[in-house]
């Protein structure tokens, strides 16, 4: 009879990792950065455990959002009080804070419960390249930018 394996909090191994997100879409870094948080990439994944690694997105004001985005998407928040409504369109949320654009698109492709909060607290976001966790010895992801690859079989 065969069992499914589930991890243990105990045996769970944790990594970090380096993105830049410089001249990439936000939301192709922000899919990337999650499913690293999540612990998708590990064979000893488990739903119900957090067994994802920490994830350190640098350049965050260099990535880019495709099409029309930036004038036509809103990120929405709400003080509780009536009429407490306010947004703000996607290009003035990264002219100003593009570290808080990618921690509200990894958030949104977590779990809404305290496992994604969990899982939240592993991301690290800056703008420029300059990042504190050198002594973690983090592995570089996402050095290049998305470029179509030419002279393939269907070209």
């Amino acid at each position: 009879m065969r069992t499914t394996y589930m991890a243990k909090p105990s045996e769970i191994e944790r990594n970090w990792y380096i993105i830049n997100a410089a001249g990439r879409p936000l939301g192709r870094v922000a899919t990337e950065a999650a499913s690293l948080l999540k612990g998708k990439h590990k064979p000893e994944y488990t739903p119900h455990l957090d067994t994802g690694d920490h994830v350190i997105i640098l350049n965050a004001e260099k990535a880019v959002l495709t099409g029309r985005k930036a004038e036509q998407k809103f990120h929405y928040r709400h003080s509780g009080y009536p009429g407490g409504l306010k947004k703000v369109d996607y290009a003035t949320l990264m002219d100003k804070k593009p570290d808080k654009a990618f921690y509200y698109a990894v958030r949104g492709m977590l779990p809404h419960n305290r496992l994604g909060r969990a899982m939240l607290k592993k991301l690290r976001v800056y703008r420029d390249d300059q990042h504190p966790h050198q002594a973690q010895q983090p592995r570089v992801l996402g050095a290049e930018p998305d470029v179509k690859k030419e002279g393939g079989p269907n070209s």
